[in-house]
């Protein structure tokens, strides 16, 4: 039996771990023979077809139906990366996020922890635009309240933001705006997290995609200065006489250079060029009293610098281009890169002033782009998987069921919390016998939506925890009894009915709450499955038996050949399903026949490379 091949059931283990083995023996690395390996000459137009139009629209972009790719294949390939790269020239309609209003003022600044609000509370009489009661039992109730609310609020509306993003990665007309704003969201990694303010997180999503393609210079100036990365990098503990090192360190080692490249003095000397740099609710502000503006030796370049002229600095040593060029090379074209060829692509970079239009242009139309060692060799990062799998699928929307974030978590990559500083990692990172079943898995829920699905937007974290003390206040019981944990003895109190006790707040309360508020105030995500016709796709693809059903299909989501004997196996599959071979003959009833196989193609190793 060919690996992946199971009649609706989730993939077996050891298939997986043998799915692994051939997943590593695609992933082929670059071969010397390869004439066009390492080539930067543009591809002849003679050699454009529609497999390159395909590779082009996989790598630069979230994949493509058949239509979209016969587009851009009636192109010349320096037409179709233009097309793609210099994406302004195509109008962008798509609408705005739409925030619930979840925020209000009154939540500024917010407290670095409960401990902190609370206390704060009790210390001025006030907290999160809370008074504290004047008198009675609870006194700082509802500031506890308020601080829980605003993490569960801000966590929700951040789920909402990833459809929304994940929604223009699926439909936008600019696919590689979105690619390259995918990119920059793992290089300039924060995460909700630590900002806690999903306000931020959009703010700074529209800023990498509005510089996506444009000069570096100008996004890391405009990274630099964007709230959600001063949250991110405790600018506000950034002042002159004691400077915080965190983005001055992040910017060496992750923006920009790469490790090895400078000094603990040259972090300690940059840190202060950025001290004052910080922001009041969603805007970047400078304070003057607490810049430093004495002289700074910053990579042996001496003067008062402020934190753009350190940008200047860095970007005017030739690693940072090396670094950079590689860092893109990798996640566009192929992990492996030798020293000498990261060298040509760094002066490429730096030739072009840091233009990333300019060099992605280059890299996506050469020949080493389109060389053996390249196509159908890179291991999908599980958002491109799954917007992949829509896309292909002809999805107009991102499914609700089951939940795009659960989904991507389980595989290891959910927008808006990547893992550290540092992003995501990338290549064969992404594949393990545990990843290559869970990836098998969210295919089977996206083909068979689940019939117990909970709405993880609409039911809190703590479910049976918080429930209970809805349901027990319900009850009529104290808030002391009916916030006990589930499972302790309540003792006398429950029986005799008594007062509550003295206490500032109760935290169980404060969670309920909390997650009642947030779930009141934040909008529900739309949870509509997708919706599938695999017939009426085969139907206009005129496919007439099973093995050209099968054909078809393989075609249309598999990057990576895939051997005659293993498709006709398949297809052998189908028939039997079906009680036929013949497509009209079970055209009333294949539809379910028909899903089962598209889920053993879409869980072959094959799919995982694009």
């Amino acid at each position: 039996m060919i690996f992946g091949m199971t009649t609706l059931h989730r993939l077996p283990f050891a298939k997986l771990t043998l799915g692994l083995m051939l997943l590593s023996s695609l992933a082929v690395t670059a071969q010397a023979a390869d004439p066009w390996l390492n080539d930067l000459a543009p591809l002849p137009k003679r050699e454009w077809n529609y497999e390159r139009a395909q590779h082009l629209l996989e790598r630069a972009g979230f994949g493509a139906t058949p239509q979209e790719i016969e587009q851009l294949a009636q192109l010349t390939p320096a037409q179709a990366v233009r097309r793609l790269v210099r994406y302004q020239a195509t109008p962008d309609k798509f609408k705005p996020f739409e925030d619930s209003g979840s925020h209000d003022a009154g939540l500024e600044p917010f407290a670095a922890s409960r401990p902190a609000a609370t206390d704060l509370a009790k210390a001025t009489g006030q907290a999160l635009g809370v008074k504290v009661k004047p008198a009675g039992n609870r006194q700082v109730q509802q500031v506890a309240d308020r601080y829980l609310y605003w993490l569960r609020a801000s966590r929700l509306e951040t789920h909402r933001l990833s459809y929304w993003w994940a929604n223009r990665m699926l439909t936008s007309p600019r696919p590689f705006q979105e690619k390259m704003t995918l990119f920059w969201h793992g290089h300039f990694a924060t995460t909700e997290e630590k900002v806690r303010d999903y306000r931020k997180l959009h703010v700074q999503n529209n800023v990498l995609r509005k510089h996506a393609n444009g000069k570096f210079r100008t996004l890391m100036v405009a990274v630099a200065k964007d709230p959600a990365m001063l949250a991110f990098l405790d600018a506000a503990a950034n002042l002159k006489g004691a400077p915080n090192e965190n983005f001055a360190r992040e910017i060496m080692e992750l923006f920009t250079m790469g490790v090895g490249n400078y000094t603990e003095q040259d972090i300690q000397e940059a840190a202060r060029a950025f001290t004052g740099w910080n922001y009041q609710g969603l805007t970047f502000v400078i304070n003057p009293a607490q810049h430093d503006d004495g002289l700074k030796t910053v990579l042996q370049k001496t003067g008062p610098f402020n934190g753009e002229q350190v940008i200047d600095i860095l970007l005017a040593q030739p690693v940072t281009a090396e670094f950079l060029a590689g860092k893109l090379y990798r996640y566009f074209v192929r992990e492996d890169l030798s020293p000498v060829y990261q060298q040509q692509l760094g002066k490429l970079l730096r030739d072009s002033d840091y233009d990333i239009a300019v060099f992605m242009e280059t890299v996506l139309l050469s020949k080493d782009f389109y060389s053996e060692a390249t196509v159908a060799t890179r291991i999908k990062p599980p958002v491109e998987l799954l917007i992949s799998t829509y896309k292909k699928l002809g999805l107009k929307t991102v499914p609700g069921l089951p939940d795009f974030n659960q989904q991507s978590e389980m595989l290891g990559q959910k927008l808006f919390y990547p893992p550290n500083v540092a992003g995501w990692a990338h290549g064969r990172s992404w594949i393990t016998p545990g990843l290559l079943l869970a990836r098998g898995n969210v295919i089977y829920d996206t083909v068979y939506p689940p019939i117990d699905f909970v709405a993880p937007d609409r039911v809190p974290n703590g479910l049976y925890q918080i429930t209970s003390v809805a349901d027990q206040l319900a009850q009529g019981q104290d808030i002391t009894t009916a916030t006990k944990p589930v499972g302790k003895n309540t003792g006398e109190m429950s029986m005799s009915n008594q007062g509550d006790r003295d206490e500032d707040f109760n935290t169980r309360l404060a969670s309920y709450n909390a997650w009642r508020k947030a779930i009141e105030n934040v909008k529900p995500i739309d949870r509509s499955p997708a919706k599938l016709s695999l017939s009426a796709m085969l139907r206009q693809a005129k496919c007439k038996t099973t093995h050209e059903a099968v054909a078809y299909l393989v075609k249309r989501f598999v990057s990576v050949k895939v051997d005659a004997s293993v498709q006709a196996q398949i297809a052998d599959m189908l028939s039997q399903d079906l009680g036929t071979s013949n497509l009209a003959a079970a055209d009333s009833y294949m539809e379910d026949a028909l899903r089962n196989t598209l889920h053993v193609i879409l869980s072959l190793p094959s799919y995982q490379l694009g």
